[in-house]
């Protein structure tokens, strides 16, 4: 079998011309990428949940706006949760780690596996206030974004997605409502006009 080069903590952005619904102009975190398949969440999908109503416990660590995001159409009753980690933007720029860092003076932080440099994923079974000195930002996702072996490469040598290098702030976008547009607008490539491409291409 040929090895898959891994995509985890990478961005998954929807061509124009993907045709379905739950990815229309999406933008998804791979949070794992292997020859066994893919899992990530779509990052631009806020509900009018708040996260109080379903995990009050976590409500005060979610960042603005806090609210539940859809994740993706798997699982929708299950929650994840993806922060950003103060300070270690830095940290391992040339790939995932297997875990949180070992600092001087100070163990491995529980609750928290560290997916790509700043961007962990947090165990919501976790008492918050474990966690609560070490997140930055935190987000809930509700669902995730699978394919199983081998269906992301297909969708990828089919032009649906476009790959491109995650930033921390992209995990806790302020506005996820324009994160499509943001992150075409800022590659250094041909991918930075398609940001310009309208909503609805017949008004073109």
């Amino acid at each position: 079998m040929t090895e898959v080069s891994s995509l985890t903590g990478r961005l998954l952005v929807a061509a124009p011309a993907l045709a379905d619904p739950n990815f229309d102009r999406a933008v998804v975190l791979l949070l794992d990428h292997d020859e066994e398949g893919s899992l990530g969440v779509v990052l631009n999908r806020p509900t009018p949940v708040g996260v109080g109503d379903v995990l009050a416990s976590w409500a005060g660590l979610a960042g603005e706006p806090d609210v539940v995001f859809q994740g993706g159409p798997v699982s929708l009753d299950s929650a994840l949760g993806v922060a950003v980690i103060p300070g270690d933007e830095g940290l391992d720029p040339g790939g995932p780690s297997p875990g949180p860092p070992l600092r001087p003076g100070a163990g491995v932080p529980i609750g928290w596996r560290r997916v790509h440099g700043a961007i962990c994923l947090v165990d919501l079974d976790t008492p918050p206030e474990l966690l609560a000195a070490a997140l930055g930002s935190l987000r809930i996702f509700a669902g995730y974004a699978g394919w199983g072996p081998g269906q992301l490469e297909g969708e990828l040598a089919d032009g649906a997605w476009y790959v491109v290098e995650s930033e921390p702030g992209d995990v806790s976008s302020p506005h996820p409502e324009n994160l499509w547009r943001a992150v075409l607008r800022r590659q250094r490539s041909e991918l930075a006009m398609i940001a310009t491409y309208p909503d609805d291409p017949s008004l073109n």
